[in-house]
C-alpha cells in the first residue's frame, strides 16, 4: 500500500485529508504542491488546479482523485475502521452538511477574508488589506459562529455522538483562523470555543498544528 497526498500542509483541505488519515492510522506520503504555481503535469490529475489530490498506488493508473471531500469518502470506504462517517443515513447526511458548511461558507470567509490576507499574501510578497480582515471579523464571521455555538450546545461532537468528518471539517477551518492570528471570543461563544479547543487537542490535529505553526508564524511576523 502506498498513498500519496499532493498539496500544501497549511491548506485546510489538505489538512482535512491528513487528519482523517491520522485518525485511521494510515501511512501516507505528503508531496508538496503549490496551487498558485503547480508543476506542469498537475493539471492532468487536478483539472481545477486545486489541492489536495490523492494517489493510491495500489491501483493501476489512473489512480488519482482530486477534491478533499471525494478523497475522504474514498478513504472511509477503503479503510472503514475506525468509522469517521455515521452509519445511520440521516446522521451521515447531517455530517456531510457540516462538511459542506465548512468547505463553502467557512472556507470563503476564514480563508479569503483572513488567512489569505494575513498569511498567503505575505508568502506571495503582497500586502495585507487589514480593512478586509476587520470587515470579516466584525460582519461576516459572527453569524457563522453564532450558528455553530447553537449547534455544539450540549454535545461533545457535532453528529452521532462520536468524532466524525463533521468535526474534522469544522476543526480544520478553525486551524486557519488560528493561523491568521485570531482566537474565538470565549465570552461570546463559550461552547464553540470549548469545542474547538477539544477538537484541536486531539493527537491528529495537534500534530498538524505543531508542524504548521512555525512555518506560518514566519510569514505573519514579516
Amino acid at each position: 500500500m502506498a498513498l500519496i497526498v499532493y498539496g500544501g500542509s497549511i491548506s485546510p483541505f489538505v489538512r482535512k485529508v491528513r487528519v482523517l488519515l491520522a485518525e485511521k492510522g494510515i501511512e501516507y506520503t505528503l508531496e508538496a504542491v503549490n496551487p498558485f504555481a503547480p508543476p506542469p503535469d498537475f493539471l492532468a490529475i487536478s483539472p481545477l488546479k486545486r489541492i489536495p489530490v490523492l494517489r493510491d498506488t495500489d491501483r493501476p493508473e489512473p489512480n488519482t482523485l482530486p477534491d478533499s471531500s471525494i478523497i475522504c469518502d474514498y478513504l472511509e470506504h477503503k479503510y472503514p475502521k475506525p468509522a469517521l462517517y455515521p452509519s445511520e443515513p440521516f446522521e451521515r447526511a447531517r455530517a456531510l452538511w457540516y462538511e459542506e458548511y465548512a468547505d463553502s461558507v467557512m472556507a470563503t470567509n476564514i480563508g479569503g477574508g483572513l488567512f489569505f490576507e494575513r498569511v498567503v499574501k505575505k508568502m506571495m510578497r503582497g500586502q495585507t488589506d487589514e480593512a478586509v480582515c476587520q470587515k470579516t471579523l466584525s460582519e461576516k464571521l459572527p453569524p457563522l459562529f453564532d450558528h455553530l455555538e447553537h449547534e455544539v450546545s450540549g454535545k461533545d461532537y457535532l453528529v452521532g455522538g462520536s468524532f466524525s468528518i463533521a468535526d474534522i471539517s469544522i476543526g480544520t477551518m478553525f486551524v486557519n483562523f488560528d493561523h491568521a492570528g485570531e482566537k474565538l471570543d470565549a465570552k461570546r461563544w463559550p461552547k464553540l470555543a470549548a469545542y474547538v479547543e477539544k477538537t484541536h487537542a486531539r493527537p491528529s490535529f495537534k500534530a498538524m498544528l505543531d508542524e504548521e505553526r512555525p512555518f506560518v508564524q514566519r510569514f505573519r511576523a514579516a
